[in-house]
């Protein structure tokens, strides 16, 4: 979609699915089964919605999805489907892995940095988009590299490699506008340095929420994931931000949302919904 001076577009890299409990925490399993695909195991499926922008300087992707380095054990725990890739919704749109020259990361996870880095057929793996200049919070980095018991497996080091050697990073220190109209913000919850990205272009914003506000049914304050170390900063963090994009009109990216990746909030008999981008 054309968006002010900017043109935006969800990339795709696929699907994989995660435990409906965890990914839902306290929220019975009565209140969202309807709402979400949910398998016989009880996995919810997720999106992997990249955002691509394309700035007048600048081709921009936030987030890489999960890639391409599983093996056949974790494609089975985690049912990856990669039917549809972020190299081919991109080459949809024409644009080649050389056009992209900024990668933006809201947290180093597996399912938001791996496509940084392509398995070959020969076993060779390769830096996917060979002319960005990868961002990422150093807090964030550092933590990826030493990751604590509780969520190392969030990050799967040994299998996604997605950091050095592989990738190098320019690593960022707070809020700051990494080019401009885009703008990222910490927002501690779901990890202590994930950020968010905002991006603005003549009067109108986006915010991409990243896993401090995953699906369009996470936009309730209380729906939070077994995942996000710091709950109760979740709910502290979140709820301003969906109440300003409520009044204010932006436009909301959800990471993880297989209905709607993209949509305006609206308030519908006292709750706020999000409305798709058709």
């Amino acid at each position: 979609m054309k968006w002010g001076d900017f043109t935006l577009a969800v990339v795709s890299d696929g699907s994989f699915r995660l435990d409906g409990g965890a990914f839902f925490g306290i929220v019975p399993k009565a209140l969202w089964e309807g709402s979400v695909d949910v398998d016989s195991r009880n996995r919810v499926k997720l999106a992997l919605n990249c955002l691509y922008v394309h700035t007048p300087e600048h081709r921009v992707l936030i987030d890489t999805g999960i890639g391409n380095k599983f093996d056949a054990r974790w494609n089975a725990i985690y049912d990856i489907d990669r039917s549809s890739t972020l190299l081919g919704s991109l080459a949809r749109l024409g644009v080649q892995p050389e056009d992209i020259d900024v990668i933006i990361h809201t947290h180093l996870h597996f399912d938001h940095a791996g496509s940084n880095t392509t398995l070959l057929p020969d076993g060779t793996i390769v830096k996917t988009f060979p002319k960005a200049r990868c961002f990422a919070q150093r807090e964030e980095y550092e933590h990826a590299l030493n990751p604590h018991d509780r969520d190392r497996a969030s990050y799967a080091l040994d299998r996604v490699k997605f950091m050095p050697p592989y990738c190098d990073y320019e690593l960022l220190d707070g809020d700051v506008e990494v080019v401009p109209g885009i703008r990222v913000s910490v927002k501690p919850g779901h990890n202590r340095s994930m950020q968010i990205v905002e991006l603005e272009s003549r009067g109108l914003k986006t915010i991409v929420f990243s896993d401090l506000v995953s699906t369009r049914l996470h936009l309730s304050p209380q729906w939070i994931t077994a995942f996000d170390l710091f709950p109760l900063e979740v709910v502290a963090n979140k709820k301003p931000l969906i109440e300003q994009a409520l009044q204010e009109h932006w436009l909301c990216v959800f990471y993880h949302d297989t209905h709607c990746p993209m949509g305006y909030l609206e308030e519908r008999e006292g709750k706020i919904v999000a409305v798709p981008v058709q």
